[in-house]
């Protein structure tokens, strides 16, 4: 008998609770994907996209591709950072008010999320996250 593979059962997981979240940031426009960069960005307000990528494990194409579309929706601006050769990112007026109008949908949605697992399964996941 093989075991279930542990990729797959994260990966599930990880779907479900994104999607929760994403339900509960629908309002405003954004997923947890944009909101958690927009979190990241405010707080390490005008940071390079190269230490963006790095913060959020993602590689600078990847994040460039993902600034570009919260730069699209007004969200973010780009400009050109005291290396000339290097972008750095910072909030828009749009992104303080997304981050303004999510933050306590997305504090609701945490505490859902507790209320679900409770505090045993909330530890183990933290757990799990920093063993891995």
């Amino acid at each position: 008998m093989t075991s279930p593979c542990y990729c797959t059962l994260l990966r599930t997981a990880t779907r479900k609770v994104a999607a929760a979240y994403d339900a509960a940031l629908a309002p405003v426009g954004i997923n947890i994907a944009q909101y958690a960069l927009l979190r990241m960005i405010q707080n390490r307000q005008q940071v390079s996209l190269t230490e963006l990528g790095r913060v959020a494990d993602l590689d600078r194409s990847t994040i460039g591709r993902n600034v570009k579309v919260l730069e699209r929706d007004g969200l973010v601006k780009t400009a050109r950072g005291e290396d000339q050769r290097e972008a750095v990112v910072s909030l828009a007026p749009g992104g303080i008010e997304a981050l303004a109008a999510a933050t306590p949908l997305w504090e609701a949605c945490q505490r859902q999320i507790e209320k679900r697992l409770g505090a045993d399964k909330i530890e183990a996941l933290r757990a799990i996250a920093n063993a891995v």
